[in-house]
């Protein structure tokens, strides 16, 4: 079996959210159960971190490891989706997984797993929890798929967990209310543990006293921060100072040693060591183009805030959406004075360039269609002047396919 033969096996026949959306989902947590049985349960063999939240929890998993890598210790980084390379999902100290440990693993368990039926993030939740055992971590910091009761990763009994924020996204699966979504985010809360919360939201915040009273475990909120990191975009200062809380209650409550240094590299060097991008990335210079992966209200909400941010004479918008989304009350939020390059990301769940279009001329968004995400954004690098800006963004798969 090649690498690439792998790859198509995991996705191709294998159900997989970010391909097919709702089916994917699993109400239960029987599946990975039993897969981590068959796997001897590797995930009890080393310490972790939940992240769970709307937005900001690829961000603070990285922030945090990153911290730890830089006080030296073996740190395990499990996030998803991927941008490029299936890879980027699993990392030890920012070095992603060989392609033969994929294949091997596959090769090895597919005859058990295929009596299981697991989905295309149950595979990948188990070749972590096991690649993570076998490189023998120090400690993981695992982020939830999808809300976090019913998550695939919520199998672990971590030392921490971390919510980051509460905002409309999935409500299809997770709710139609904020209440609900934070129900299902609270699920990761553990007996007897602790919970760091990213975002006071008073509204809400009765949903995590509650699920934490039910588990005896302590709530510990999030507090500025005087850290600076290489993650632009002025909603990481709401991540650093989450990773912060989390760092400090490692070495107050589990004795880690992470000297101040460790803080100010690793919150400074992000980038470098874990290979975190999509998050306000600059990916051209003349003219200037950046790219976010901010898909949901909070998230575009973010993104236009920072755009008002930057020095231009034009705004270039390629835009494109999947079909699950709250299109929208999302339109509603972006800035009319932009050309708009409407395209559609190359999934099954992409939303097609026409009706998007169509959709967007009803708020004033104007723009021409464009039959991929790259010529789109070929047509926007071509049309702009140097004192232009290009952004990239919409949906996580946008920004992959230009990245």
């Amino acid at each position: 079996m090649t690498y690439q033969q792998a790859l198509d096996y995991l996705f191709s026949q294998l159900p997989m959210y970010q391909r097919q959306g709702k089916a994917a989902f699993k109400k239960n947590l029987t599946n990975i159960t039993k897969l981590c049985d068959v796997l001897h349960n590797p995930q009890e063999n080393f310490k972790t971190i939940h992240v769970a939240g709307s937005n900001g929890k690829g961000s603070t998993s990285h922030l945090i490891a990153s911290v730890l890598q830089s006080a030296g210790y073996k740190v395990g980084l499990y996030t998803s989706p991927h941008l490029i390379d299936y890879r980027e999902r699993i990392k030890v100290n920012g070095v992603m997984i060989d392609e033969q440990s994929v294949i091997d693993f596959i090769i090895t368990y597919k005859s058990s797993f295929d009596k299981i039926e697991p989905s295309f993030f149950e595979w990948s939740v188990g070749l972590a929890f096991l690649y993570f055992k076998e490189l023998e971590v120090d400690i993981a910091i695992i982020e939830t798929g999808l809300g976090g009761r019913l998550d695939s990763t919520n199998v672990i009994n971590p030392l921490l967990s971390v919510i980051t924020n509460i905002s409309f996204d999935h409500q299809e699966m997770l709710g139609d209310t904020l209440e609900k979504i934070a129900f299902e985010k609270a699920g990761i809360i553990k007996e007897r543990s602790s919970v760091v919360i990213g975002r006071l939201q008073q509204d809400i915040h009765h949903v995590f006293e509650k699920k934490a009273e039910a588990m005896h475990a302590k709530i510990h909120l999030s507090e500025p921060t005087k850290y600076s990191s290489d993650l632009t975009g002025n909603y990481q200062i709401e991540n650093v100072a989450t990773a912060n809380k989390t760092i400090d209650l490692l070495i107050k409550n589990f004795r880690f040693t992470i000297p101040e240094t460790a803080k100010v590299n690793g919150f400074n060097k992000v980038v470098k060591n874990t290979g975190l991008q999509g998050r306000w990335q600059i990916i051209n210079y003349s003219p200037k183009a950046i790219c976010d992966v901010g898909h949901n209200i909070d998230g575009i909400t973010n993104i236009i805030k920072m755009l008002a941010n930057e020095r231009f004479d034009n705004l270039h918008f390629v835009f494109g959406m999947v079909n699950d989304k709250e299109s929208d009350k999302i339109l509603l939020l972006l800035p009319k004075k932009a050309t708009y390059y409407f395209c559609k990301p190359n999934i099954p769940r992409g939303l097609e360039t026409k009706t998007l279009k169509d959709i967007a001329s009803n708020y004033s968004l104007f723009g021409h269609k464009y039959e991929s995400v790259k010529h789109a954004y070929s047509e926007a690098l071509k049309c702009a002047s140097k004192s232009d800006l290009v952004f990239v963004g919409g949906s996580t798969f946008v920004v992959a396919e230009v990245l």
